[in-house]
C-alpha cells in the first residue's frame, strides 16, 4: 500500500511540475510578446516625434481651384442665355504675375494686363473661357453712360455667360466722399481711372464672363460693385475711338447699344508672366489717346492693385 501511495504522490508531483512548467512557459510567452509590442510602440512614438519634429505635420499650401475659387454651376435651363462650356479645372490656379488678354476687334485690337494676385479666379476664368473661343464672333453690347465698354455677354442681353459664376474678388473700398455727379472729390483718385478693366457680376457678386473696360475715370455715388481684374496696356486709343460710336436704344429703353457693331472677333489670354517688366511712363488721363500711338502704361490713378 506504501509503495502505490508513494507511486500517486510521484504521479501527482510529476503532474504539478508539468502544470508550472507550462504556466511558467505562457507566461515567459506573454512578457516576450508585450516587450516586442512595446519596443514597437517605442519605435513609433521615436518616428512620430522626428516627424514631427521635422515639420511633417505642418499643413501645405496647395495652389489649386479647390482652395483658391469656388466655381458654382447654375441649375440646367434657368438661363436660357447661358452658354454651357464645363467648368474650369480644379487645379493649378495661378495666384501670382500676370496674363495678357488679346482682344481682335473690327475696330481694333486692344491688349489687358490680367492681375492674377488680386483676381485669379478671373484669369482662371477667363483664360478657361478663352480656350473654349467662348468670346470668339460676339459682340460688345453697351457703351455704358459710366464711361466703359460692356463685353462678353454672348447673346447681348446683359444676362448671358457661361453656366456658372464665382465670387467677387478685388471690389475697390468706396470713395471717401462720393459725389452726386459719379466725379472724384478734387484730388481723389477715381475708382475705375480710364484704362481699367472689371467684371460685370449679374446679378451682384456672382461673375461670369462679362468684363467692362472704362475709357474714362467714374466713381460711383454708391458701393463700388465692379471686380477690377486689370488694365490696358495696349490699345486705349481703340477703346477711345469706340465710346465715341453713336449709340442707340437697346430694346429696353436704354440708349446704350452701339449704332456700329463692336465684334470681338478674336480673344485668347497668354501664358503667365511672373515678373511683369515694368510698362513705363504712366499716361496723364486727362490727354486724348493718340491714334498713332498706343498709350504703354496704366492710366494715372490706376490702383496698385490692379497692376
Amino acid at each position: 500500500m506504501a509503495s502505490s501511495r508513494d507511486r500517486q504522490r510521484k504521479l501527482a508531483r510529476a503532474k504539478l511540475d508539468r502544470q508550472m512548467a507550462r504556466r511558467a512557459a505562457t507566461l515567459r510567452r506573454k512578457r516576450r510578446i508585450q516587450a516586442g509590442l512595446g519596443g514597437a510602440l517605442a519605435l513609433v512614438l521615436i518616428g512620430l516625434g522626428a516627424f514631427w519634429a521635422l515639420g511633417g505635420f505642418d499643413k501645405e499650401p496647395v495652389n489649386t481651384a479647390t482652395d483658391v475659387c469656388v466655381w458654382t454651376p447654375q441649375e440646367p435651363g434657368v438661363n436660357v442665355n447661358a452658354k454651357d462650356v464645363g467648368l474650369p479645372s480644379t487645379t493649378d490656379v495661378p495666384t501670382f504675375g500676370t496674363r495678357d488678354m488679346a482682344i481682335t476687334t473690327n475696330q481694333g485690337n486692344v491688349t489687358v494686363q490680367l492681375d492674377l494676385t488680386s483676381a485669379p479666379c478671373a484669369g482662371a476664368s477667363l483664360t478657361y473661357l478663352a480656350g473654349k473661343s467662348f468670346f470668339d464672333n460676339t459682340t460688345c453690347h453697351e457703351i455704358t453712360t459710366e464711361g466703359a465698354l460692356h463685353c462678353g455677354d454672348p447673346s447681348g442681353t446683359n444676362l448671358g455667360g457661361p453656366t456658372y459664376t464665382f465670387a467677387n474678388e478685388n471690389v475697390p473700398a468706396a470713395a471717401p466722399t462720393p459725389s452726386p455727379s459719379a466725379s472724384p472729390a478734387p484730388g481723389t483718385p477715381a475708382t475705375y481711372p480710364a484704362g481699367t478693366v472689371a467684371l460685370y457680376p449679374n446679378p451682384p457678386g456672382a461673375n461670369g464672363s462679362q468684363f467692362l473696360i472704362f475709357f474714362k475715370d467714374f466713381t460711383p455715388a454708391a458701393e463700388p460693385a465692379y471686380p477690377i481684374i486689370g488694365k490696358v496696356s495696349a490699345g486705349l486709343d481703340v477703346v477711345d475711338k469706340i465710346s465715341k460710336i453713336e449709340t442707340v436704344d437697346n430694346g429696353n429703353g436704354a440708349k446704350v447699344k452701339p449704332k456700329t457693331d463692336v465684334t470681338i472677333q478674336a480673344l485668347t489670354v497668354g501664358a503667365v508672366q511672373s515678373n511683369p517688366a515694368d510698362s513705363g511712363a504712366t499716361p496723364d488721363p486727362s490727354a486724348t489717346p493718340s491714334a498713332t500711338a498706343t498709350p504703354s502704361g496704366a492710366p494715372s490713378g490706376t490702383p496698385t492693385n490692379a497692376s
